[in-house]
C-alpha cells in the first residue's frame, strides 16, 4: 500500500529532532508492507528531493527564500499574528503545497493521504482528497488543536477539514476529548505516533539530584513555573534546559537572575537526538510542567531512558505520567506543588529508579514503533475498505 504524509514539520537531516514523530511512522510503517512519500515545505539549503532513512521526501517554495520562515522555526503562529508577510507566505504555504501535492499524487497514486496536523497539512489533504477520491487520515498533534480552539472561524475550518477525513486520529486520550468536543461526531482515534527504544535508553551512570527540562520557553510548556518550583526546592539540585526552537530566552534567563538560581542552572541550544538521548539518561528526573500538551514525546523519551518523569496532570501527560507508576503527577499549574513533588522524588532512596523502570516497560508496550505502526497500517486498510464498499 502507498501512502502520502502531508507534514510542515519535518525532518531536515536524520538526526533532526524536528517532526522526528513522522519520520518514525514512515519507516516502522515498512514493516507492515505500507510505502510513505512525504510532502514538506522548502527550506534553506534544503533539497527538493531526497530520502531519509529510506523514505522519499518532497519540498516545495513556498515564498521567496527570504520569506520562507514558517517551517521548521517553531514561530508560525506568532509570524502569522504579527505580519501582513508570513500571512501571504501561509497562503503560499497552502496553496503552493497543494499543487505539489496534486502533482506527486498523480505519479505517486497512493491509496490513502495522511495530513499530520489538521492544519495547514489536513485543509491541503481534504482539498486533495477531494479531487482525487482518495480517503484522507488526519492526525491532530496538539498544537493544531489549539489554533482549532481559538477563533469561530479557525473551529469552522477544522470542522471542515474533519468532515472530509475519512478517519481523525489524536495522539492522545485528552486530545481525542477536546477534539470531540469541537467537532462533535467527528469520533477521535487514539493512535500515538512511535519513539525509538534504540536511541531512547538506560546507560547507567546517572546523576544525583540533577533534573532536566525540554521544550520551549513559553506559558503552555510552563518554563515560568519550572523556574518558580526549582527555587522553592529544598534539595540541592541542579537543571538542565534544552531550549526548544521557536524560544527567546531573555525573559527565562532574566527570571532565573531574579531567583537567585542562575548558577545551578545550565542551558543547552536545542539537541539532536542521540545527544539529548544521553542527556535524559543522565538525569535523575525529566520534568514537564506543561498545560494542555497534546502528548509529551519528551516525557515517553525520558521514560524509555528509565528516567522517572514529574509532571503537571494536564493534557496528554496523563496518558504516560502514571502517578507513583512511572512518575508523579501535581495540579496544573501549581508551581509549589511541583516543588514538593521533585523533593520528594529525590529524597526517595532510589531517587525514583523503580519509576523510571515501570516507565520504559509500559512506553515500549504502548508507544513502540511495532506498535505504532501496525495501528495506523490496520486504520489505511479500512478507510480504504470502506471507500471501496
Amino acid at each position: 500500500m502507498r501512502v502520502l504524509f502531508l507534514a510542515h514539520s519535518f525532518p531536515r537531516f536524520p538526526t533532526d529532532p524536528v517532526g522526528s514523530f513522522v519520520l518514525r511512522l514512515a519507516v516502522a510503517l515498512r514493516d507492515e508492507d505500507v510505502q510513505v512519500r512525504v510532502i514538506a515545505p522548502g527550506g534553506a539549503g534544503l533539497p527538493h528531493h531526497e530520502t531519509l532513512d529510506g523514505v522519499d521526501v518532497e519540498r516545495y517554495r513556498y515564498a521567496p527564500r527570504a520569506h520562507e520562515t514558517l517551517a521548521y522555526t517553531g514561530t508560525m503562529h506568532s509570524q502569522v499574528r504579527e505580519s501582513w508577510g508570513a500571512r501571504l507566505a501561509l497562503a503560499g504555504l497552502v496553496g503552493a503545497g497543494l499543487v505539489r501535492a496534486t502533482q506527486v499524487r498523480r505519479a505517486f497514486h497512493p491509496a490513502v493521504i495522511h495530513a499530520h496536523w489538521w492544519f495547514p497539512g489536513g485543509l491541503v489533504g481534504r482539498l486533495l482528497s477531494q479531487a482525487g477520491n482518495t480517503p484522507l487520515v488526519t492526525t491532530l498533534h496538539g498544537s493544531d488543536l489549539r489554533l482549532a480552539q481559538e477563533s469561530p472561524a479557525a473551529a469552522k475550518l477544522f470542522r471542515y477539514v474533519t468532515r472530509g477525513s475519512s478517519a481523525l486520529t489524536a495522539v492522545s486520550k485528552w486530545l481525542a476529548r477536546e477534539a470531540e468536543a469541537l467537532a462533535p461526531g467527528s469520533a477521535p482515534i487514539v493512535a500515538p505516533m512511535p519513539v525509538v527504544p534504540a536511541i531512547f535508553r538506560p546507560r547507567g551512570n546517572r546523576s544525583t539530584n540533577r533534573l532536566l527540562f525540554v521544550g520551549k520557553l513559553n506559558a503552555q510548556k510552563g518554563s515560568e513555573q519550572l523556574l518558580r518550583a526549582f527555587a522553592l526546592m529544598r534539595t540541592s539540585a541542579t537543571l538542565d534546559i534544552v531550549v526548544g526552537v521557536g524560544s527567546d530566552e531573555k525573559d527565562a534567563r532574566g527570571l532565573a537572575d531574579v531567583l537567585g538560581i542562575s548558577n545551578r542552572l545550565t542551558w543547552h541550544p536545542l539537541l539532536e537526538q542521540e545527544q539529548l538521548a544521553h542527556l535524559y539518561a543522565e538525569v535523575s528526573a525529566l520534568v514537564v510542567p506543561a498545560i494542555d500538551e497534546g502528548l509529551g514525546l519528551t516525557a515517553i523519551e525520558a521514560l524509555l531512558s528509565e528516567t522517572p518523569v514529574v509532571a503537571f496532570a494536564s493534557g496528554g501527560l496523563t496518558d504516560m505520567v502514571l502517578h507513583e507508576q512511572t512518575g508523579l503527577l501535581v495540579p496544573p499549574g501549581d508551581h509549589v506543588a511541583l516543588a514538593r513533588a521533585l523533593d520528594a522524588l529525590l529524597a526517595r532512596d532510589d531517587r525514583g529508579a523503580a519509576l523510571g523502570r515501570a516507565g520504559r516497560a509500559f512506553a515500549l508496550e504502548t508507544f513502540g514503533p511495532a506498535a505504532a505502526a501496525r495501528k495506523y497500517a490496520d486504520l489505511y486498510r479500512t478507510v480504504v475498505g470502506s471507500r471501496a464498499s
